[in-house]
């Protein structure tokens, strides 16, 4: 503590100016959302203030489990690393990357729940970042110590572990309108742009250079605040240093064809830089990037989660292979960003598929446990060595507080919480854009300077309808003339939107948006219905996938799970505890194209929806929508090391199919144990 508080130079003349600032802040902030300042490309939609968004139904008892869980108490279960002697926060421990990730979710949650004990728990470390600042701008600790096993304590100025502190700091003003986070940040950026050159983004670790565009993002943020130049100048520079994205995703690098070409979360991080930096750079080719990223990616190390193959290094995407947690709420992360910035409805489709494909399946109903790896096919979560690039011993696919590498057990909290405050944007024209459908509640104001809430009620993803209903908090307000704006999801080929109950947007286009604008009344209500029809998809080596709505469908297997301790030869290095789940359903099954034909569709692929399914639907006992399908049985496709032996996905000819048989699929969502690529036979 005694070099903490001797280092710090917290300039205390500024504090009028803070409250002065704040002031003004709470009173104007509601109705003056961020839009791009000039040079950047003008933005069509804007973030809403944390708070604003409320989320409800199974969305809001997830975040309740988080809060009750491993985001909630982390600084209990891993106190070693960020509990109280965090060097973040003043002690002498950890002092990198691991304390900021928490935080990076704890943050928003907090204050989307304005739950009291947590946002306590977020202001101690948000109080020391805002607190500890030294004359040259420089925030956080800087004092690296000596390696301890279990601690990341070296390198205590590389710049990666300070853009996530970045993000923090944003989502705190999001939700507070502190003006010191701006004086702080500013500060920062100055001592960034006079650093850099002589100490570059990969000077201390790779990890910066990889993950540059985390750091442009932020600056073009505070830059649409001040409107100060030498940010602009500073984002060309982090930009310069960052890993050149737009030409990798282009094809002029072999990354994206090659094999362990690079770390999986990398990519992720990556994958919003060319589009932050197009706000900028004005060219398509930065805009178009990531979509061109994506073919390739099809036909290489893609998913159908909408993630890829990654353990930790990138791989063709054999369904046995893994895929890392901090992949998905990373991608998450970015493909949020880029959809407040371009309006893309691509990036909401795709976005839908990350959130509700892969995020749920990676941790325990009560959030006392994540997976590090989890397998598209995956038949049991086992203490079995794998084939992983990157193995931790023999607990990658098992659910615990640490097992595998501890970084997702801090970085998985921003999921959830992050998806909430992307459900709805605020539009330039004075009205609210939904673009991600999760039942919820925003209050905002539009036009006229009148505020509204909207209650989006549905059971979406799995249900085929979304409601929502006008209110004016106020109730000297009954009506309001704005514009709103909803998605049509690209897989959604007959759409209809009806307001009170007649048609208001004939023939709305998948994957465009619908444009509502009229003199909303109080109890107005927007009804939107998307058709889900199964559809058949290919991925690695001609593997039948099952789809429906934005959902992925998988066998649905039987599950049989197990709570156990960690030897003690361990040391806690995996955590105090682990769960194990298997299974003895059989999975051996495969597809027969003349069984998937058009025509044979609806015959073969029969959709069941349950009545009785519980109001947390993320499970197996609570799956709300099942498929029945015709299947065959592999005969040759066995169990290998706790994962699904080799196999051809798709052969023309050999016999090796059985007896035909009726499976069942369920949201890959609701799965731990699955089987969710086919085998694919003529």
């Amino acid at each position: 503590m005694e070099v903490f508080t001797d280092a710090m130079k917290w300039n205390m003349r500024h504090s009028l100016l803070i409250a002065a600032l704040f002031f003004v802040w709470s009173v104007a902030s509601a109705q003056d959302y961020m839009f791009n300042r000039a040079p950047l490309v003008p933005t069509d939609y804007a973030e809403l203030p944390i708070g604003a968004i409320e989320a409800e139904g199974w969305l809001y008892d997830q975040l309740v489990k988080q809060k009750d869980g491993m985001t909630g108490h982390l600084d209990e279960l891993y106190r070693e690393v960020v509990g109280p002697d965090n060097a973040w926060i003043g002690g002498e421990g950890d002092t990198w990357e691991r304390g900021p990730y928490w935080l990076d979710g704890l943050v928003p949650l907090a204050y989307i729940l304005g739950d009291e004990e947590l946002i306590a728990k977020a202001k101690v470390w948000v109080e020391a970042m805002l607190t500890t600042v030294y004359d040259d701008g420089y925030f956080g600790n800087r004092i690296s110590r000596p390696y301890i096993e279990g601690f990341q304590r070296g390198k205590a100025e590389d710049w990666w572990p300070k853009m996530v502190a970045l993000k923090i700091l944003k989502q705190y003003y999001m939700a507070t309108g502190d003006a010191r986070v701006v004086d702080v940040m500013t500060g920062y950026f100055r001592y960034q742009l006079a650093n850099l050159p002589e100490k570059p983004l990969d000077h201390w670790t790779f990890w910066g250079e990889w993950r540059g565009g985390d750091n442009l993002d932020m600056v073009y943020w505070l830059y649409n605040i001040t409107g100060e130049d030498f940010l602009l100048e500073l984002g060309d520079l982090i930009h310069s240093q960052t890993t050149p994205w737009t030409a990798m995703f282009w094809g002029e690098t072999n990354e994206l064809r090659t094999q362990n070409s690079m770390h999986t979360v990398n990519l992720a991080h990556g994958f919003k830089e060319p589009v932050i930096w197009w706000q900028k750079s004005h060219d398509p080719k930065d805009l178009n990037a990531p979509k061109n990223a994506l073919k390739i990616m099809r036909q290489t190390f893609g998913l159908p989660t909408g993630l890829w193959v990654g353990d930790e290094q990138v791989h063709f995407g054999d369904p046995t292979r893994g895929s890392e947690l901090c992949t998905a709420v990373e991608m998450m992360y970015s493909l949020e960003e880029m959809l407040q910035a371009t309006g893309d409805l691509q990036w909401a489709d795709h976005l839908e598929r990350v959130a509700y494909n892969a995020l749920p399946t990676q941790a325990t109903d009560a959030y006392d446990g994540r997976q590090y790896y989890q397998q598209t096919n995956q038949i049991a979560c086992s203490r079995e060595w794998r084939n992983f690039v990157t193995q931790h011993e023999d607990n990658d696919n098992l659910f615990g507080v640490l097992n595998g590498y501890p970084c997702c057990s801090c970085n998985m909290h921003q999921g959830w919480p992050k998806f909430t405050q992307n459900l709805w944007y605020a539009s330039r024209d004075g009205g609210l854009a939904a673009f991600v459908y999760a039942p919820s509640k925003v209050t905002a104001k539009v036009a006229e300077d009148v505020e509204v809430s909207l209650k989006q009620e549905t059971f979406y993803p799995f249900d085929e309808t979304v409601k929502v209903t006008v209110s004016f908090p106020s109730k000297k307000v009954k009506n309001a003339y704005f514009p709103l704006y909803f998605r049509i999801p690209e897989w959604c080929g007959a759409a209809e939107v009806l307001v009170n109950g007649e048609v208001a947007y004939e023939d709305p286009v998948a994957g465009e948006t619908v444009r509502i604008s009229r003199r909303w009344n109080k109890g107005d209500v927007i009804t939107l219905t998307f058709p889900m029809e199964v559809r058949i998809s290919h991925w690695y080596d001609g593997a039948t996938v099952v789809e429906r709505g934005p959902l992925v469908y998988a066998l649905r297997m039987e599950e049989k799970w197990e709570k156990h301790e960690f030897e003690a030869s361990y040391n806690g290095k995996y955590g105090p505890y682990y769960y194990t789940c298997v299974s003895d359903t059989p999975w051996n099954y495969g597809f027969r194209l003349k069984d998937m034909t058009p025509e044979l569709m609806a015959e073969n692929f029969k959709v069941e929806v349950r009545e009785d399914a519980g109001e947390y639907p993320w499970n197996l006992e609570n799956a709300p929508v099942s498929i029945k399908a015709k299947a065959v049985v592999i005969k040759p496709w066995k169990e290998y090391n706790g994962s699904t032996g080799q196999i051809a996905y798709y052969r023309e000819d050999g016999d090796d199919t059985g007896e035909e048989v009726w499976i069942e699929l369920i949201p890959y969502g609701c799965t731990t144990l699955r089987i969710a690529e086919f085998p694919t036979r003529l």
